[in-house]
């Protein structure tokens, strides 16, 4: 299983890889760059967060990590309901998006109940 600092790091690789991929559109570039700066920001809110120096801290850093995967998921699609992507070429990161937004909430509630 993938610690959670892998984890995030291999979907902003994933990110990454899609944004150099998308055709060279106006349209593309745009969402692209959006997708682009929210989906490889999610990892490094969450190694702030691991690094905080207060509880407070710790679940502040995780919900801006909430928000950009949120921000993120928008981008996806946008690309996909655009037809800039088709659908089936994002699904696992859709998927992926999901799960660790999952796996974030979890981080938070737990937090908000230790404090």
């Amino acid at each position: 299983m993938f610690d959670l600092r892998d984890r995030t790091k291999a979907f902003a690789l994933r990110i990454v890889r899609l944004y150099s991929s998308l055709p060279k559109t106006t349209e593309a570039e745009v969402m692209g760059k959006q997708v682009l700066r929210s989906g490889t920001s999610i990892g490094a809110h969450y190694r702030e967060a691991i690094r905080a120096r207060s509880t407070a801290e710790y679940i502040s850093k995780l919900e801006v990590a909430l928000q950009e995967m949120e921000e993120t998921i928008y981008w996806l699609e946008l690309l996909s309901d655009s037809e800039v992507v088709e659908r089936s070429r994002i699904e696992k990161l859709f998927e992926e998006a999901q799960e660790l937004t999952a796996i974030l909430v979890t981080c938070v509630r737990k937090a908000k109940q230790r404090k």
